[in-house]
């Protein structure tokens, strides 16, 4: 599973909580805020008691929705404790992890094992904590206010993101829609501005599956120089939503009334669905030569299973094994309990509609987290 380099250019979000930061050390994310009072460890709390103090992370655009219920689950259990959450895009979330600005970060990609897992353990002093919090679905979305249910295999997409098919009644896209009375108008595909990991999986699915049509290597960052970029999973919906005739790619559950595409998978056309997603997830193997501590998966995006949808996201959350501050451990440890819980999951499927982690998985990702001291 590749990943994008870590960049040195000035970062996102760092100066809005340069301040709120300013104590972290390369292995301390500062913090010191008291931990005690009363709430229920389903909420987060690893003894029983409500925790207290000001938790920053960020990341994945993504997982903005799943994150706010996150938040206000966890918050409610523990009045007195604050997370932050900076939708800044999963490169720049894992570039302030690693520089300690992040407690944690969210990410569409699991960490780079040649150029970000080093890096990451030297910052946390120990093998870097990843494991999955959110499963969805990746939409290919459009904006053709008279074409509903629209069908497209891998190839078909990738040729139109290259730039290779142009109007909406290419041949391409009429054989696969029949009864569509598609138009002429001209495609406008519609990608990602920043580092992002809804793009690298995006491309990693053409990577795969595109027979071929599809030339460039999976990365966060869009592999094709000009045509229309927008910021982040909102900016990049608005984006669509502003032009007929476009078309982009962002996680299903923040497509907001678009049209939504069936991908071809064997010999049928499958609908983005949280069940289709985790199905895909059950199916994947997990990535070689990780630690205990990381679930990382490579994503099995040529599954022919009748109901499966391998355009997806798999989400994970990154996190130190150690802090030097008690209290931020506590605070990390609790919050991330809480987003792997049954509780949790059922929190972000409720709000965000994405696929709650199976049993296996969650009681998995709950040991390790388990470890956070």
């Amino acid at each position: 599973m590749k990943v994008t380099s870590i960049r040195q250019a000035l970062v996102p979000g760092v100066a809005v909580l340069a301040l709120a930061l300013s104590a972290c050390g390369a292995a301390n994310d500062g913090g010191s805020d008291n931990a005690s009072g009363d709430s229920s460890e389903s909420a987060g709390s690893t003894d029983g008691g409500s925790l207290s103090g000001t938790l920053n992370g960020g990341g994945a655009s993504s997982q903005e929705s799943a994150q706010g219920a996150w938040r206000a689950g966890f918050q409610s259990a523990n009045e007195g404790a604050t997370v932050n959450y900076d939708p800044v895009g999963s490169g720049t979330g894992r570039e302030n992890f690693i520089s300690g600005a992040f407690a944690f970060a969210g990410t569409d990609s699991a960490l780079d094992a040649d150029e970000e897992v080093g890096p990451a353990t030297e910052r946390c002093g120990g093998d870097v904590i990843e494991v999955p919090a959110y499963v969805s679905p990746i939409a290919v979305v459009y904006n053709l206010p008279d074409v509903e249910g629209l069908q497209l295999d891998a190839s078909t997409i990738a040729q139109i993101f290259d730039g290779k098919i142009t109007t909406w009644n290419d041949p391409a896209i009429a054989d696969q829609n029949p009864d569509a009375d598609l138009p002429d108008t001209s495609i406008t595909p519609v990608h990602r501005s920043d580092d992002s990991g809804t793009t690298d999986n995006f491309t990693d699915y053409l990577s795969q599956a595109a027979d071929g049509a599809w030339s460039y290597d999976p990365d966060g960052v869009w592999p094709i120089q000009g045509g229309e970029a927008a910021e982040g999973t909102s900016g990049l919906v608005a984006a669509v939503k502003a032009g007929e005739g476009t078309i982009g790619y962002a996680d299903e559950s923040q497509a907001g009334g678009l049209g939504i595409v069936s991908l071809k998978v064997g010999e049928e056309y499958v609908e983005p669905s949280a069940d289709a997603a985790a199905k895909v997830v059950a199916i994947s193997p997990r990535a070689e030569g990780r630690s205990e501590n990381d679930m990382a998966v490579e994503v099995d995006r040529t599954t022919t299973e009748s109901g499966a949808y391998p355009l997806i996201l798999l989400s994970y959350l990154v996190a130190c094994p150690t802090y030097d501050d008690a209290d931020q451990a506590a605070l990390v440890k609790g919050y991330l309990s809480y987003v792997v819980s049954e509780e949790g999951q059922q929190a972000s499927a409720d709000q965000a509609g994405s696929a709650p982690l199976d049993s296996e998985l969650s009681s998995e990702a709950s040991a390790i987290i388990e470890k956070i001291s």
